[in-house]
């Protein structure tokens, strides 16, 4: 949702934005007047704060300066909620973020191929693990687990781990990375009043 506290400010600053737009393409409010059909005296206006911005002015304007009607007026920017998958690779493994670099959690899907090295490594963290396709083997401190399509793990990263295929076959992850300390919640039994 916009902020709408921005929004009398965003409107307050069109007139001087259509300013220095115009004067920085080197236009005139002659020529301006010519290419919109808007009265010279009404492009001054609206400059000059005297007159309110509207879609009847602003999309001919638009129109005429060859830009978008919100980055014309210095609409906020309302985030697109969808993450561009870049996918990278490392140590070997296609990893596709699934998060955006700001967000508080990591999300990954990781694609592992089989690998002969197996180092255990520690990190400040919580992760959890969900298998989409394929074998997991998980060594974690002296545990060695194997976790199938659909099955989950979750440790503190502070534990020395491995995790990769169990044979020749690649395995496809879902990997969810907490900093040190934030950890998901899971309700495990139903609240008080509610049938199991």
């Amino acid at each position: 949702m916009p902020d709408e506290a921005a929004i009398p400010d965003v409107l307050a600053d069109v007139g001087p934005r259509l300013r220095r737009l115009r004067e920085r393409r080197g236009v005139t409010l002659t020529a301006l007047a010519a290419r919109t059909g808007i009265s010279k005296s009404t492009l001054s206006r609206l400059e000059s704060g005297q007159r309110k911005p509207s879609l009847e002015l602003l999309l001919p304007l638009a129109q005429a300066h060859h830009l978008p009607l919100d980055e014309l007026v210095g609409a906020p920017r309302i985030g697109d909620p969808r993450v561009r998958m870049q996918p990278k690779t490392r140590n070997g493994r296609l990893v596709y973020p699934l998060t955006g670099a700001n967000s508080p959690m990591a999300v990954w899907k990781v694609v592992i191929p089989p690998q002969s090295e197996r180092r255990l490594r520690t990190h400040a963290g919580h992760e959890w693990l969900y298998v989409l396709a394929g074998e997991l083997q998980l060594i974690l401190g002296e545990h060695d687990l194997i976790l199938s399509a659909g099955e989950v793990a979750e440790f503190d990263t502070r534990v020395p781990h491995w995790f990769g295929p169990t044979g020749e076959e690649p395995v496809e992850i879902l990997s969810i990375h907490g900093s040190h300390g934030r950890r998901m919640h899971v309700r495990a039994a139903p609240r008080a009043g509610q049938p199991a």
